[in-house]
Parts: C-alpha cells; sequence; structure tokens
C-alpha cells in the first residue's frame, strides 16, 4: 500500500517541529525520535476514541453488565498471559521496527471490524470479546517491539526524559481526545467512532515506515526453551526488576478493578451521557500532560524508585475520591479529579518503570526482559478486571473503586519498604553480557 498521500503533510510537519524553540540537547531535535514521537502522538489520539468506544459499545448498544464488562477487560490482558514469554524469545531474533510497523497496520483492520460488524448487524459480546483478544495479541508483540524500538533510538542515560516526552505525546491526546471522542461519539455512534481509529493508526504506520534504526537479530541459532528461560533467569535474579514487577503488578491489579467500572459508574450512578463522559475524561488527559512535563524533574528530585512509590500512592488517592463521589454536579467534577489524579500517578509510573527496566539490561536480553516483565505485571491484571466486575455486581461500583484505592495505598506503604526501591536515586547501570553467558544463565 503506498502511502505518498501523506507526505507532503508530514514533511511539512517535520519542519514546523524543527522550528520550535527547544533547548540545543532536546531529544526532539533529533530527527528519527521526532518521527517516532510524533507516530506516538497521532495513534494515541486514536487510542483515545478506542477507549471510550468499545466500552461504550458494550455499556450502551449492548448493555453489558459489570461481569461482562470485567471478561471484556480481561479478555484484552489474557494474550499478555499466552505470549509474552515466547514472543521475547521471537523478538531477540528479527529486527523490531518492522514488527512495530505491521502491529499498527493489524490494529487498524481489528477496530475497523466493529463498525463493519454493527452495519451487518453481527455485532455482540461475544464478537468484541474477540476484538479484545485480538488487540491484546497484537499488544503483546507489537507494544514490546515499540518499547525496544525506543532504546534504538535514545542513548540509556536520556530514557526517562525519552519516556517522559513520549507521555507528553500520550497526554496531549488524552486532552484533546475524549472531548473530541465524545462529540463524534454523538455524532456517529460509538461503534463507527472507531474508524478514526483506523485511519490515524494507517497514519503511524505510515509515519514508522521512515524510520531508520541499525539493529541487528541476537542468538539466531540459539534453541528457543534455552533462550526463553535465560529471560526469566536474568529477570527473577534480578533484584530490582522483580521488586518492580511485583509492585508494578500488584498496581496493575488495582487499575484494572477499577477500569472495568469506570464508564458504567459514569453512565449508570452519575447519569453521563457519551460527550459527557469523554469530556470528563479531559481529566485524565490534564493530570498525564501535566506529569509529563513535570516527572523527569520529579524523579531526578527523589530518584525514579521513590517517584514509583509516590505514583502508586497518587493513584490510591484518586479511586478514593472517586468511591466517594456523590450523585450530583459535585459528584461528576470528582468523577474528572478521580481520573486527573490517576493520569498524574500512571505516568510517574511508567516513566520510571520503564526506564529502570530498561537501564539494567544488556541489549542481547531486551526482548525477553520486555517480555517476561510484561507477563509478569499482567498477570495480576486478568484477576483484577474479573475482581473490580465481581465487586460491581453485587456490592455496588463504588466497592470496586473502594477496593483498588485501598489496595493501592497499602501497595504504596509496602512497596517504600524495600530497600532496593526507596534507595534507588539515580538511573542504574548495565552489565555487559556477552551470547554464552546469557546462555549459561538459563
Amino acid at each position: 500500500m503506498s502511502f505518498n498521500f501523506a507526505a507532503p503533510a508530514l514533511r511539512h510537519y517535520f519542519r514546523m517541529v524543527a522550528q520550535l524553540r527547544l533547548a540545543p540537547d532536546d531529544l526532539l531535535r533529533d530527527r528519527t525520535y521526532r518521527r517516532l514521537w510524533t507516530s506516538i502522538l497521532i495513534s494515541s489520539f486514536g487510542g483515545q476514541v478506542t477507549m471510550l468506544a468499545l466500552p461504550l459499545t458494550a455499556a450502551v448498544l449492548l448493555h453489558a453488565t459489570p461481569t461482562q464488562m470485567g471478561l471484556l477487560t480481561a479478555m484484552e490482558v489474557v494474550p499478555f498471559v499466552l505470549f509474552s514469554l515466547p514472543s521475547g524469545v521471537w523478538l531477540d531474533r528479527v529486527r523490531k521496527l518492522p514488527v512495530y510497523v505491521i502491529g499498527e497496520s493489524l490494529l487498524a483492520l481489528i477496530v475497523a471490524s466493529v463498525p463493519l460488524a454493527w452495519w451487518l448487524g453481527w455485532l455482540s459480546m461475544l464478537w468484541l470479546y474477540v476484538v479484545g483478544f485480538a488487540i491484546g495479541t497484537v499488544a503483546t508483540i507489537a507494544g514490546s517491539a515499540a518499547q525496544i524500538v525506543l532504546t534504538q533510538v535514545v542513548a540509556r542515560e536520556r530514557l526517562v526524559e525519552a519516556h517522559a516526552k513520549n507521555a507528553l505525546a500520550s497526554s496531549s491526546s488524552e486532552v484533546a481526545g475524549p472531548a473530541a471522542a465524545g462529540v463524534l461519539i454523538k455524532l456517529v455512534g460509538a461503534p463507527f467512532a472507531l474508524l478514526l481509529d483506523a485511519l490515524l493508526l494507517v497514519i503511524s504506520a505510515a509515519i514508522l515506515r521512515g524510520i531508520h534504526v541499525q539493529e541487528s537479530a541476537q542468538f539466531a541459532a540459539a534453541r528457543f526453551w534455552p533462550a526463553m528461560r535465560a529471560g526469566l533467569v536474568f529477570v527473577t535474579q534480578h533484584r530490582l526488576l522483580i521488586t518492580m514487577a511485583l509492585v508494578v503488578g500488584g498496581w496493575q491489579m488495582c487499575h484494572h478493578a477499577a477500569l472495568v467500572v469506570q464508564i458504567l459508574f459514569a453512565t449508570r450512578t452519575l447519569g453521563l451521557s457519551e460527550g459527557a463522559v469523554g469530556l470528563s475524561f479531559v481529566g485524565l488527559g490534564a493530570g498525564t500532560i501535566v506529569s509529563s512535563m513535570v516527572g523527569n524533574r520529579i524523579s531526578r528530585r527523589l530518584g525514579p524508585g521513590p517517584t514509583l512509590v509516590l505514583g502508586v500512592a497518587i493513584c490510591g488517592v484518586g479511586w478514593l475520591l472517586g468511591a466517594c463521589a456523590p450523585v450530583s454536579a459535585l459528584g461528576v467534577i470528582m468523577f474528572a479529579a478521580m481520573l486527573m489524579i490517576f493520569g498524574f500517578g500512571a505516568v510517574l509510573i511508567f516513566i520510571t518503570f520503564l526506564a529502570m527496566r530498561q537501564a539494567v539490561t544488556p541489549a542481547p536480553l531486551l526482548g525477553r526482559m520486555t517480555s517476561t516483565m510484561r507477563w509478569l505485571i499482567l498477570l495480576p491484571a486478568g484477576p483484577g478486571a474479573l475482581l473490580g466486575g465481581w465487586l460491581g455486581e453485587h456490592y455496588g461500583l463504588r466497592s470496586s473503586l473502594a477496593f483498588a484505592s485501598g489496595s493501592a495505598l497499602l501497595l504504596a506503604m509496602v512497596a517504600w519498604r524495600q530497600p532496593v526501591i526507596r534507595t534507588t536515586r539515580k538511573l542504574p547501570s548495565v552489565e555487559t553480557l556477552t551470547e554464552d553467558r546469557v546462555l549459561d544463565a538459563a
């Protein structure tokens, strides 16, 4: 497929960005990173449409129960459990950028299947479960490849800065995206709004095709199972990595328990329309964009370890605010504030978590480390989603938010007591490993 139609507009955009008043050493002055950042910005904007349109399709059009919403969310997590470890071995044998590009293209086809099914009268919760599983599968493989591509574009000592700028790209989309998605959903309906995401994913893939990175496959001759075991051993025997996996995994359980009831709470408890839900989610974007701008400075001042713990605690405070929101105009404000506080905390977690784990990992193990860590942190996400749905259906939607809040605050206290997290005040260094030493670890 040719993407020549987009080339003039893209060239004009890149020239415009290059002319902005940037510091002499700003990462956005690097052409390769600028293309990657632009792709993230465009893809994230489309992701905001899917984030609202998919659950709204289930909740409003298909009248899903809280348990069904939990199952829908869990279906996006299951592929991480099934495919993360083997995909990590495969990624260490192939070039990552093509995997990333193909993943964006496949996502476009997957989300476009929802409006097609609605138009043909085939749409059902079973269809959405399949779509959720397919999205999760692509995110498992291509998402890991995307994280590794960043390490090929940016020096390791600047990874916190790079992740903060990437979060800023996502945050910019989260400010305008939800409101635009709410209006679009109001005009054309939730299923057909997903066509915008499909279009933006195609544009994102076109931008990524113009990136040039130097990379070579690793361990092409190594046997599959020893190679996969080497990645597991590296992570589980690295004290910082395994501790971070436990902390962020616990946070994922809390996050998914709250996530499955957010839309239901907004539409059924607070009585918000689709457009009003979109406006409320602007709060999420505001929180993430502020955190993206100050997160790198917070990490430099407190250290990446303490900043990660702070992010978990802030998310817990946000969910507590949502659980206490009354059914009134004040409650709507508190719901938007919950999203804003959560966004602020989540960015602090991930700019430090991603940077620390990449900083300590040798290049030959980046694929397996990334996939192993994603597998470990998302193992609790599925049970968290199912538990959140069950609590919401049997004890009220507020109970899921309260559970997420209490668990996150307890998790933050436990994490702070771990010296390997509390004393990590700067990015650790990587140990150089040869192929033979990596395989010997298995």
